[in-house]
């Protein structure tokens, strides 16, 4: 019997991130349910998925749309099936923006709280952020304000 979900896996398990668009990835996610992608972000997959849109964030800033915000923002990532929740901060400062992963003990001026399927779907822009907060998958700490502005200092693919 052929699996789509194990063959999913495998194509995404076999992709070199670092040689996929924003757009081509846009378009991989658009094309998977909420439960597809939690069953595919598992293990080693989900860490290297989570650490090449992370890695990405730097380069798809917009400074000109930043200008001299300076503000720290935490994303926890809730993992399922046993999968331990990711963190990972954008520091905006000075007209540049730095991630790293683990939590700081600096202060978050907003934390973005979401499962993988959420994640993936938002950052992909693929979701709706508003709908997704509204219905409570995504569930925001602290400015609200900036976490809306957030679309806006990024360059966010379209599928």
């Amino acid at each position: 019997m052929n699996d789509p979900t194990h063959d999913l896996k495998s194509e995404l398990a076999s992709l070199d991130f670092a040689s996929v668009s924003p757009e081509e990835f846009a378009r991989i996610v658009k094309r998977l349910s909420p439960q597809e992608i939690r069953e595919v972000m598992q293990g080693e997959l989900r860490e290297r998925v989570l650490s090449e849109i992370f890695g990405r964030m730097e380069r798809q800033f917009r400074p000109e749309a930043a200008g001299t915000l300076d503000s720290l923002i935490r994303w926890k990532v809730a993992g399922t099936d046993g999968e331990g929740d990711a963190v990972y901060e954008t520091r905006i400062k000075d007209g540049g923006c730095t991630v790293t992963e683990g939590r700081s003990e600096t202060e978050s001026r907003v934390t973005l709280i979401m499962g993988d399927a959420e994640f993936m779907k938002l950052v992909s822009g693929n979701g709706n952020p508003v709908t997704m907060f509204l219905t409570r998958k995504l569930k925001l700490v602290g400015d609200v304000g900036l976490a809306a502005g957030l679309p806006k200092y990024f360059d966010i693919p379209k599928a």
